[in-house]
């Protein structure tokens, strides 16, 4: 199994910005309560004509370009997305045709919050194999357009937007070191879409019953959530035979600012080794660790040899952990 690496990143967010202040016009809230128990003050929104393949495509030319590597050339694709253009074709599929890599291997994956670091771990093995000899992972969303607007507890977190990497073969000791992959169905109810599949087609009664809405229990997600992070990024770090103390970067999943405060200090990980950027950004689900990670990399946070910890849970249960040597 050859060594696995990300040689290019991306990152899009949707122009129109919604802030606290806005919230305010639209539900019971206020932008104080926001901030003290999200971190989130302001969030990028789709507009109706933007779907989630959209800003793929915007994040992915990015990657693309920093890897000097042409869409037509591309082997994989793999798109994490729990809010797909549509059942099918697939969004990466939609990605493949706007790139011109047509007939080349091209899925989605679906594990929400998890999605991207699922979405590396599968195109890691491929690579590895030697079966391809690069792979394009994108994390995109478009939230906004399964959201209840008149529902404060979801409303105020979701957001829009993308972030891709471009995987390649490198030299051995770097690169991608280890998962940690899991899940849990038995938790599926806390964090779900109940409507528009097999279950509960859609119909005149579930779209009157909001069933085609993120439905979210909050504060029971709040209370695993920590123990799973700490969990599963300790689980990857020992595969990888590095320890807390070797982390140079942490970066979440941005789904509450508090989450990623009591994880980072369960784990010991200074303040200074933490990239958050919930505060402009909001939850973007799959897409949230590869727009921060693209970012931490344009901030000049990321040096060769350092060791990053990319982690997350979200709907399905499911999490993933991610160490990797960039």
């Amino acid at each position: 199994m050859k060594p696995v690496g990300i040689v290019g990143t991306g990152s899009y967010v949707p122009e129109k910005v919604l802030t606290n202040a806005d919230m305010e016009k639209m539900v019971d809230t206020s932008d104080e309560w926001i901030r003290t128990r999200t971190g989130i003050r302001e969030r990028h929104i789709a507009d109706e004509k933007t779907a989630t393949s959209d800003l793929a495509l915007k994040a992915a030319e990015i990657a693309l370009k920093e890897a000097n590597l042409k869409g037509e050339d591309v082997e994989l694709i793999i798109v994490a997305t729990i809010t797909p253009d549509m059942f099918f074709p697939s969004t990466a599929c939609v990605v493949q045709n706007k790139i011109g890599a047509d007939g080349h291997a091209a899925f989605d994956v679906s594990a929400a919050c998890s999605g991207f670091v699922y979405g590396l771990a599968v195109a890691s093995q491929f690579l590895s194999s030697g079966m391809f000899n690069n792979a394009l992972v994108i994390g995109a969303e478009t939230l906004s357009k399964f959201t209840d607007w008149e529902d404060r507890n979801t409303c105020v977190l979701l957001a829009d937007g993308a972030g891709a990497v471009v995987l390649k073969r490198v030299t051995t000791g770097e690169g991608l070191l280890s998962f940690s992959l899991g899940a849990d169905g038995s938790l599926g109810h806390l964090l779900h879409m109940p409507g528009g599949g097999s279950r509960n087609p859609a119909s005149y009664e579930t779209v009157n019953e909001k069933m085609h809405y993120i439905k979210m229990r909050g504060n029971e997600l709040f209370k695993m959530a920590v123990r799973i992070l700490v969990e599963a990024a300790l689980e990857a770090l020992k595969k990888a035979n590095k320890s807390t103390e070797d982390v140079s970067l942490f970066i979440p999943h941005q789904a509450n600012i508090r989450i990623i405060d009591a994880t980072a200090k369960r784990l010991g990980i200074s303040e200074d080794r933490v990239h958050a950027n919930i505060d402009r950004f909001g939850n973007t689900s799959a897409a949230s660790i590869p727009i921060a990670l693209d970012e931490a990399k344009r901030m000049n946070k990321l040096q060769k040899g350092d060791i990053v910890v990319l982690d997350a849970f979200g709907g399905g249960l499911t999490w993933g952990a991610c160490v990797l040597e960039w």
